[in-house]
């Protein structure tokens, strides 16, 4: 019998998935489903493409047979990822042998006012869920604005983010620090129409850092 005491309400719980995740030999049947809000989308970019296609157009190989799904919905907060993940996501891997799951959320938890603490279990939820089914999760991260303001409250979310991908042994992707000081990411949001979302030059940045950080390990491709 566990020792350990139960957890507080609203704390994060810790559990060993019940299956686990495996790669199957020669051509890989994947079904990969991308989660999150307006940037999932690819809101603002004019090519339609968004982060998520360009990394997508980047993952052709001869030993994956890819079907990718955007579920990115504009104004997301990781409360309405927690609701709607899974009645979305399983039916896409219906028949698949590799299930596959990219989830970028955080923006509007910091732009309604979800607290922290709130955020960062929303997301430990879903993770948990996703690794208890079998799923191999991949998180990129929060990118900044042109509030210093909202940036400080986002640099800390990020932070968050990464501990609890951390302890779980999940790839993040930090996309803040590179881009709080980059040039073409700060003028491509003053270019756009509502200043908030990027265009076809950030979205390139967003899908470069996602392709160069992790992104072939965690689909153990070469």
């Amino acid at each position: 019998m566990s020792t350990e005491p139960p957890p507080a309400p609203g704390e994060e719980t810790y559990f060993t998935p019940s299956v686990e995740f495996s790669v199957a030999d020669g051509v890989r049947d994947i079904g990969m489903v991308f989660l999150g809000a307006s940037q999932t989308a690819g809101y603002g970019d004019p090519k339609g493409l968004g982060w998520v296609g360009r990394v997508v157009a980047r993952t052709q190989h001869p030993d994956l047979d890819l079907t990718a799904y955007n579920l990115g919905v504009r104004g997301d907060t990781s409360a309405d990822i927690v609701a709607r993940w899974a009645a979305e996501c399983h039916p896409r891997w219906k028949g698949r042998s590799e299930k596959r799951l990219v989830l970028s959320v955080g923006m509007n938890d910091v732009l309604t006012g979800v607290t922290m603490a709130r955020s960062r279990l929303n997301l430990a939820n879903v993770l948990d869920e996703a690794k208890g089914a079998g799923i191999a999760v991949f998180v990129v991260g929060l990118t900044p604005t042109l509030d210093p303001e909202v940036n400080r409250r986002v640099e800390a979310l990020a932070q968050a983010q990464a501990d609890v991908c951390g302890r779980r042994g999940i790839t993040y992707v930090d996309c803040f620090r590179p881009l709080v000081g980059h040039d073409q990411w700060m003028a491509d949001l003053a270019a756009s129409p509502d200043r908030a979302h990027p265009g076809q030059a950030g979205y390139g940045l967003i899908a470069w850092l996602v392709l160069h950080n992790g992104w072939n390990d965690w689909l153990q491709i070469s």
